[in-house]
């Protein structure tokens, strides 16, 4: 029996399954990770993935971090430095995150038909 937020509690099982269910943020997943997992991702798709990752999340923290300079009264050259570096720092970051995503995307997919395959013979 499950705890869980979403999990059915009953021994019976649901004919949709949690992973079918619609998305709580169809807007955010749509554009972080737009695709099933059913199959690998091609070149293309993983890099518009880590892609997304890479300019979605450090840009509202570069944007934020530009407070800090602008109450400190620094000049255009430090502002923008800082900006810069914020959003460097953070694409690498989230860029690495995101190559991960699709790393493993890729790998339990491959998985999953694999285990499809074999069932399917038996």
């Amino acid at each position: 029996m499950c705890c869980c937020a979403g999990c059915a509690t009953s021994k019976r099982k649901d004919s949709k399954t949690h992973m079918e269910s619609p998305s709580l943020f169809p807007l955010a997943k749509r554009l972080l990770f737009p695709y099933s997992g059913e199959d690998s991702l091609s070149l293309k798709q993983g890099l518009r993935v880590v892609l997304a990752w890479m300019l979605v999340f450090p840009l509202p923290f570069s944007v934020c971090t530009m407070v800090v300079p602008l109450l400190e009264g620094l000049s255009a050259q430090g502002i923008i430095t800082s900006f810069l570096f914020a959003f460097c720092s953070g694409a690498f970051i989230f860029g690495l995150l995101g190559l991960l995503i699709v790393v493993m995307s890729n790998r339990a997919a491959r998985i999953r038909q694999a285990w499809k395959a074999q069932n399917g013979r038996s």
